[in-house]
């Protein structure tokens, strides 16, 4: 066994509704639908998807450690004695197994939603809560209608504290997954231009989000950010689910969690705020406004809740940027020095994108180096595309970027809408576009890539690790 039991093979029987052929006595320390990944000790659940069937990995599964897994059919090359739990719908069955993770969970639960800033504003609770409590948070980015209920599935019973990010794309889905966490406090980001594909405006968004209401347990609580210019329309739908208690932050004067002022540098921001009254300084230990007023809101969570904000602020001054949102990679050269990429490869909207592009504009290059900006298409904007990506030209010229690089059918609007001497190379993939990034950058650099994730901006980043110093010593050895 890994860790702590998590759940009993009796304790799953019954939350799944589900069948054995024989008496089964197994404990589980995780849940996991991920041969791949799945660590010595969890259960495996043979999730039947588009284009993979869970059933095809049960061996593999067990293989890698798994104590048992959930089926609806006899898996291949599994012994017919191999720890099973039979039901009809793996999926279904992964809902419940979510539902009861959370019936039985003691401590609060806060959930967190916005279309930018989720993923980081969960992180910051993760670490803020941390600090004064057992806290569990929903690993990457496990916010939709699989994610959520596999989160809620490994949620410590015992814990004092469970954060969990969810998101949507379309009408309706936010709606089930609030019902599902039940949260105890409710927390939205932001509200900005992306899914418009599958929404008429912004407002529509906001609307969309404000589905996490109607799954707030009853005395919970919600908190906006201030500074939207949807802040009144979601509040106004906050109170028609019946909630009572509705918090704000951000720099308007009337904010709960007010921010003072925030001093940027590139290796963090240093924040004064005044929090429900008491005023405090911390710092968030990674670069950008976005960032710390992320904070504000995460902080104001932890406070709604009765936490110790002086220990939760002081957290995270080790805030690090999950995985292609932002960490800081420096680049050592054969030929001597050495550049800085920052991957910000996971996804991309035009809000995020402005926040990059702000966050570049305060690094510092070295000596000879430039700011350099790679950006890959920003997907599902609709018709409003072209001009979303041709207007983040006034951005990178304010921000005094030296040079542009971009892939993608719409990221071509913005390379002829940029002024030629900063235009690096265009190409339809980031495939064609990474080696001549890698080719052109030299020591002093500091480089940023973004784009949405199927853009596959990674690709960009790899390449510029590949020139790594470092890396060639180890192959060759």
């Amino acid at each position: 066994m890994a860790g702590k039991i998590l759940w009993r093979a009796e304790d799953v029987l019954r939350s799944v509704h589900g069948r054995c052929l024989h008496e089964q006595s197994w404990s589980a320390s995780g849940v996991s639908i991920d041969s791949r990944t799945i660590k010595p000790g969890d259960l495996f659940i043979a999730i039947v998807g588009p284009e993979q069937d869970g059933h095809d990995h049960v061996a593999s599964a067990f293989a890698n450690g798994a104590a048992a897994a959930l089926v609806s059919r006899q898996p291949s090359q599994v012994p017919p004695d191999a720890p099973l739990i039979m039901v009809d719908d793996t999926f279904a069955a992964l809902h419940l197994l979510g539902k009861a993770g959370r019936a039985r969970a003691k401590g609060k639960i806060i959930a967190v939603t916005g279309s930018v800033g989720k993923t980081s504003t969960k992180e910051m609770l993760r670490l803020a809560l941390g600090a004064v409590g057992e806290t569990y948070a929903n690993p990457g980015s496990l916010n939709n209608h699989w994610g959520a209920p596999l989160s809620l599935a490994n949620l410590p019973p015992d814990a004092a504290y469970g954060v969990f990010e969810l998101g949507m794309n379309h009408v309706g889905e936010l709606s089930a997954l609030a019902k599902l966490a039940q949260p105890h406090v409710a927390l939205v980001t932001a509200i900005e231009a992306v899914h418009l594909e599958f929404f008429a405006s912004t407002e529509a968004i906001a609307d969309a989000k404000a589905e996490i209401f109607e799954g707030l347990v009853e005395g919970g609580i919600a908190i906006l950010n201030r500074d939207s210019p949807h802040y009144a329309r979601l509040a106004a739908s906050a109170k028609a689910c019946g909630i009572k208690k509705i918090l704000s932050f951000g720099a308007d004067g009337k904010s709960d969690a007010r921010m003072a002022d925030c001093a940027e540098t590139h290796e963090g921001s240093a924040v004064h705020a005044v929090i429900l009254g008491q005023e405090i300084h911390y710092r968030v230990g990674a670069p950008g406004i976005h960032l710390a007023q992320n904070s504000l809101g995460a902080l104001l969570a932890a406070a709604s809740l009765g936490a110790d904000i002086p220990a939760c602020a002081s957290a995270l001054t080790h805030y690090i940027p999950p995985k292609g949102r932002g960490v800081k990679h420096i680049i050592t050269l054969e030929e001597g020095g050495s550049l800085t990429v920052i991957d910000e490869s996971y996804n991309a909207s035009p809000a995020s994108v402005k926040a990059s592009i702000r966050v570049l504009a305060h690094m510092v290059p070295g000596h000879g180096g430039r700011r350099i900006l790679v950006l890959g298409d920003m997907r599902e904007l609709g018709p409003t595309a072209p001009a979303l990506h041709s207007d983040l030209a006034p951005a990178i010229i304010e921000a005094k970027i030296d040079r542009v690089f971009s892939c993608g059918e719409m990221m071509k609007y913005l390379h002829d809408a940029l002024p030629a001497s900063l235009l690096g190379a265009h190409a339809a993939s980031s495939a064609e576009l990474a080696p001549l990034v890698a080719q052109e950058a030299h020591a002093g650099d500091v480089i940023t890539a973004k784009g949405s994730h199927s853009m596959k901006l990674e690709l960009v980043v790899e390449a510029l690790r590949a020139r790594d110093a470092a890396q060639h010593r180890k192959i060759a050895s």
